[in-house]
Formats: C-alpha cells, structure tokens, sequence
C-alpha cells in the first residue's frame, strides 16, 4: 500500500539516485552562494508591505459601521494576516532568512500571529514533519491526527465523521494546528498528553506556553482591538473573526493542496530505515505536490504553490522557489520522474475526494490499495510488464508480479539490472513517469478486458436463457399435444 522501497517504485538504481542527490545539492549550493541584497530587499519589504496593510486595515475598521469601511478593512486586514502567516512566520521560522543574521528577522526570534507558538510549531513541523515526510506512523501530520488520508490506517468508525471534521479543522486551521503542535511538543518533551487543563501545580511548561499565547491571540483580536474603535467594536469584532476565518481557510486550502493530491506519495518505516540522502531527496519529491500559481498567487501561498521546493529545500528563502522549480522540472525529465502539479482547484479536489472516499471501510471502496488513484507503492506495477532495458531479455518472459513475489526487489536489481531504466533502442531513461503511465493504460486495458468479459458472459448467460426457454416451451407444447391425444383417443 505504501511504498517500502523507493528504487524499486522509482524505476531508479542507487547510482542514479546518487546523481540526483548530487545534483540537487548542486542547486541548494548556487542558490546559498547567490544569496544577497536582493534578497534581503525583498524580505524587509514584504514585512513592510505586511504591516502597512494591517495598519491601514485596522485604521479603517474604526468606521466599520459603515458597510464600506467594514468591507475594505476586513479585506486589507484578512490580506495581511495572509501574509504574515504563509510568506513571514511560516518561512522566517523555517530559518530562510537566518543568513542575514538580522534579529528581527530570524528563526529563533520570530513569533507569528497565529494560536500557537512558534516553538511548538517548529519542533513539531520543522523536524518531524520535514524529517519524515509521509512515513507512516512518524510524520504525524499526515491527516493530522484526525483524518485518514491512506488506507495504510486501518479504518475505525470515528471516521465516518471526517467529511464534518474536515470542515471544522478548515475553519479553525490555526487552532487545529496549535493543539496539534502542543500534543507533538509534549511527546518530543516526554510530558503526558492526558488533561489540556490540569491543575495549576502541576501545569506542563508546553500548557503554559500555549495558553500565553492563545490568551494573548484571543485578547488582541476579540477584546483589545474591538475596544480601541470604541462605537464600532461589534463590528470591528466581526471583522477580525472574519480575518481570521478567511486565513484560516486559505492556510488549510495550501497545505492539503501541496500534501494530500494524488501524487503525493506514502512510506513505510522500511523505507526510512537505511535512507539515504539521495533517497531523503527523492521521498520529498515524490511525497509532495504543486499547484500552479502566477506571481501573486504564489506569494499568497508563502510560495508553498512549490511545495516540491519547499519540502526538497525548506530553508531556503521561498523567493527563489520560482527558478528552482524550473531545475528540478529539469531533473524530473532527466530521471523521467513525475512532477505533481496542477491547477488549485484540482489539487484540492483530489485531495476532498480522498477526505470523503477514505471515511468509508475500505470494503465498501472500488478499487483496491494497490490500483486506487491517490496511493501507490512497488505493487502498483505487479502484473504489469515493465519498461525494456539493455540486458532485460528476462523481462520477455517473465512479468512484474513474478519478480515481486519471488524475489528481494533490491537483490534482483542487483544481479539482473546494470543499465536500469535504459531503452535499448533510443538510449533514454524509462524511469517511473513512464512507468505510471504504462500501468495507468495496463489498467485502462484490463479494465476494458473485465468489461468484456462481463458483457460476453452476459451474453452467454441471455443465450443460455433463452435456449432453455425454448426447449421449455417445446416441452410443454409436447406435453400439451401428448394429452390431447390421449382425451381424443377416448
């Protein structure tokens, strides 16, 4: 279901991911060497730009009886809480700017305007999340303790209710995420995850921390600054609630738009084991996915839009996520590798259908684990005639499913494939993109093949029908003139 070796899924040898490893260190390396003014530019105005616009929004707020000023104060206001929270406190707290050595604008300072703290947040996201992306049962935000989003989870009843958690989780996006930062805080720190309100002797350093900031999100947002527009304060209330509310949702719609799509592929603990760091780099490009996005959306997005960047690069600043893209795209094709992507609605999508599709037991499900479109593994291709290679006469006799069921994957490698992924004919790589595009037509073929089937055994069974009607009706026309004869012949 996932995947438990990634050269084997990849199409790719060790050698070549190797290579890649050392490419990609190439491209971390040009960007780190080409860091400077123009970068550090861009950063202090965007925190400028963000500031400005939560000045002039709240400004504004003090008319927000007015339906006008409430409009634009809350549009400026939900525009600046965007931003500080997908291209500032999400980025500076990756330590993208730490370069620059600026106190203001590094890691270990940076606090966000969000529920949760920055150092919760960056214990559980920074390291376990970017550490062990989509390894089951070690990155704990996959589906964030309260959605199942691989069938690799064994179905419970709780999650038939996921399709209304998943709508609660998008409308408090920042609270879902603090509390889940507390509970990984808390087990990193050894501290019982049992009472968020124990008594006050005994009341955890990660509860402490937690509820200071809480208190004081709740405070600025819902009581301070409503109070200071005097007359307006309800609707300066409501506006700060939307605000949040319209963050809240862009934040959920970007994060599961670059973690959940099909594409984005799961692990096993089996794959993580003797990892390396050409195999860290390839688990991150296959367990991510992009949307597309111009400029301004990208910026939105804290220019996670990249997420494959990201996740491949997390602490580099995410204004040169653009002009990586366009190297790794390159590699992708050199190594003929998916690069996930799509519009921002697509992804989303796929990612809701997995939401709902998974709430269900898995026998209620269509497909199955290995052939369901948002997950894969090495089983994917069994049954399915792999890709020609130099030396691979093996392969014109035998199939995948074989060498799966009666081999190591690695140790067959090994002894029977020294030029793996190369056409005989052309020369080129035939890695997994073609791979995937080969099962998904095996699929397509078999299929049509199962419908046929069915169609002729229906047929077969319509004629069978048929011919059994008929000597039926024989029979009782038999039977019929059988005793009128008889009745005659008295």
């Amino acid at each position: 279901m996932a995947i438990t070796d990634i050269k084997t899924f990849a199409h790719l040898s060790a050698s070549d991911i190797e290579a890649l490893g050392q490419e990609l260190d190439t491209i971390r390396r040009d960007v780190e060497h080409s860091l400077g003014e123009r970068d550090a530019r861009y950063i202090r105005r965007t925190i400028a730009a963000q500031r400005i616009l939560e000045a002039a929004g709240r400004a504004t707020l003090f008319a927000s009886k007015k339906r006008w000023a409430w409009l634009t104060g809350t549009a400026l206001l939900s525009v600046a809480k965007i931003i500080e929270n997908m291209e500032l406190g999400h980025n500076v707290s990756h330590g993208q700017w730490d370069w620059m050595n600026d106190p203001e604008i590094h890691s270990t300072t940076w606090e966000w305007d969000m529920t949760g703290t920055s150092a919760q947040w960056k214990a559980a996201h920074n390291y376990s999340h970017h550490m062990y992306t989509n390894i089951l049962d070690m990155d704990d935000d996959l589906g964030f303790g309260i959605l199942r989003m691989t069938r690799d989870e064994e179905w419970k009843p709780i999650n038939l209710v996921q399709p209304a958690a998943n709508l609660v989780l998008a409308a408090l996006f920042e609270w879902g995420i603090a509390l889940h930062d507390l509970a990984a805080t808390k087990e990193q720190m050894g501290v019982p995850q049992s009472q968020l309100f124990p008594p006050r002797h005994i009341l955890t350093e990660p509860n402490k921390a937690f509820w200071r900031k809480a208190g004081k999100q709740v405070a600025k947002d819902f009581v301070i600054y409503p109070a200071l527009t005097g007359p307006a304060w309800k609707s300066t209330l409501k506006a700060n609630a939307t605000a949040n509310l319209v963050r809240n949702l862009w934040a959920y719609a970007v994060i599961f738009c670059g973690h959940f799509p099909d594409g984005a592929e799961k692990f096993t603990e089996e794959q993580f084991e003797n990892e390396t760091q050409g195999e860290w780099y390839l688990r991150q490009m296959l367990g991510s996915a992009n949307f597309d996005a111009g400029p301004a959306m990208a910026f939105m997005s804290g220019n996670l839009s990249y997420q494959i960047e990201h996740h491949l690069f997390p602490d580099l600043p995410s204004n040169r996520y653009a002009e990586v893209s366009v190297k790794v795209r390159e590699l992708c094709d050199k190594y003929d590798l998916p690069y996930t992507t799509g519009s921002l609605g697509k992804q989303y999508l796929l990612a809701f259908r997995t939401i709902h599709k998974l709430a269900l037991p898995d026998q209620w499900l269509k497909r199955t684990s290995d052939d369901a479109p948002e997950t894969s593994s090495e089983r994917k291709f069994a049954g399915i005639s792999l890709p020609a290679w130099n030396g691979g006469e093996w392969l014109a006799e035998h199939n995948a499913s074989e060498w799966l069921a009666e081999h190591n994957a690695s140790e067959w490698l090994a002894e029977h494939q020294p030029t793996w992924g190369l056409d005989p004919v052309t020369g080129e790589r035939r890695g997994l993109r073609s791979a995937l595009q080969e099962a998904k037509m095996a699929l397509k073929e078999k299929a049509e093949h199962e419908k046929q089937v069915l169609r002729e055994a229906k047929a077969a069974l319509r004629e069978k029908a048929l011919t059994e009607k008929a000597l039926l009706t024989e029979k009782a026309n038999r039977k019929g003139w059988f005793s009128r004869t008889l009745r005659r012949n008295r």
